[in-house]
């Protein structure tokens, strides 16, 4: 019970710190590094066109020689392996990381190239740091540089290995890095992101595992985890874009689902073409139960996910909320017209196409249209791969019988 709890705890610090995108090029003041090879790179990273952000990214890192490398640049591309890993494990969705799904098996597992990629960056870019910083103990910006690869460390380790004390300790080491930067330079903002972070995570754990945590000297405070990630936003440095997205988060987590809509929609403003920003606007409005409102902006997703604006395998999920929204309100003709939406999308994840049949095979279930339901059930059955879906089928089928 107390592993359950320690997991539930510490499970935004794991995903969160360093896997959202960041601004593109043109709404931040400076990159690190800050040429134009890089800003390319990033802004097909936050467009998740990742291929093209990694060829670009590779070069920028690739340009020196290891003992002069930039580890701002490593980071960049550790960054980018890592998300893109992550996307196509299925583990980029927002809503994940709200409960305990987040901690569970991913839908599809890391590969093994992936990790030896992500794993020989961070070691490269700690081998710079650390012997920068062995000449120069207090050098703000290796400081900083290590904290960044301590976090995004945290990250590979809790969301990929799936090893969460290693996660911890290195969490746990990116917030003494940044903590440090802000001792010796107040007005480096980037530094608040992880600190807040940490800050509002350590709060948010459960009692008994809070006071452990503070026996060995760790404490939060939730209040003051905010107030950091809104410096963090306020600074307008290269972290701004990251803490505005984990504002938003936490915003929602403690039930300010204004604040958190705002945030939300200012972002969207920024970066009409992220369909993650895009897809939480429908999920705030609905958690503020203002359900016209999501409707129409899951409609508004799923047209311009048509029309080209997202790529295809990243919009589909708007058919699901649109239909799971319709349904919670019986209106199950139209839950099942856009449940039916899946149908002619081919590019959609396997798994998004079974729990669509799924769902509309439990509105027929529910309607007594038995044939209708059993119809759908075996088009889930069909589709390879085993998840909650396929077994939902499974039981409807033998349950028919």
């Amino acid at each position: 019970m107390q592993g359950s709890y320690r997991r539930r705890g510490l499970h935004v610090l794991f995903g969160l710190v360093l896997l959202v995108p960041r601004a593109p090029a043109a709404n931040l003041p400076v990159f690190r590094p800050n040429d134009p090879l890089t800003r390319s790179g990033l802004d097909h990273f936050y467009n998740m066109d990742y291929d093209h952000a990694i060829a670009d990214l590779e070069k920028v890192a690739g340009e020196a020689a290891p003992k002069s490398q930039d580890p701002f640049a490593l980071n960049n591309l550790a960054d980018c392996y890592l998300v893109r890993e992550l996307y196509r494990m299925g583990a980029l969705d927002p809503a994940d990381y709200l409960d305990d799904r987040f901690i569970g098996p991913p839908k599809r597992p890391a590969a093994a190239a992936a990790r030896k990629k992500i794993a020989d960056i961070l070691e490269s870019a700690t081998a710079i740091e650390e012997d920068r910083l062995r000449g120069k103990p207090d050098d703000v910006d290796m400081l900083y540089a290590r904290g960044a690869t301590r976090a995004l460390q945290s990250s590979y380790s809790g969301l990929i290995e799936r090893s969460w004390f290693t996660a911890l300790r290195a969490a746990m080491a990116a917030r003494r890095d940044h903590q440090r930067v802000l001792q010796l330079s107040p007005a480096f903002t980037d530094a608040n992101l992880i600190v807040g972070t940490h800050d509002y995570v350590m709060a948010s754990l459960p009692w008994a595992l809070k006071t452990a945590a503070a026996v060995v000297g760790f404490r939060g405070n939730r209040e003051r985890g905010i107030e950091e990630l809104r410096t963090a936003v306020n600074g307008a440095g290269q972290t701004s874009i990251n803490a505005k997205i984990l504002l938003a988060l936490f915003l929602r987590r403690d039930g300010h689902i204004d604040a958190a809509l705002g945030l939300v929609r200012d972002l969207l403003h920024q970066f009409p073409r992220n369909v993650i920003f895009a897809m939480q606007e429908g999920d705030l409005l609905r958690a503020a139960h203002r359900n016209e409102e999501a409707l129409t902006a899951y409609q508004r997703v799923w047209k311009a996910g048509r029309a080209g604006a997202f790529p295809p395998g990243d919009y589909e999920i708007s058919a699901i909320r649109m239909g799971d929204l319709q349904r919670s309100r019986q209106e199950n003709a139209e839950a099942l017209a856009s449940y039916n939406l899946l149908e002619d999308a081919r590019q959609a994840q396997p798994e998004l196409r079974q729990r669509a049949l799924a769902s509309a095979g439990q509105i027929y279930d529910s309607q007594g249209k038995s044939e209708a339901a059993v119809e759908k059930y075996r088009a889930v059955v069909a589709i390879e791969g085993s998840n909650e879906w396929t077994e939902l089928a499974r039981r409807r089928l033998r349950g028919s019988t």
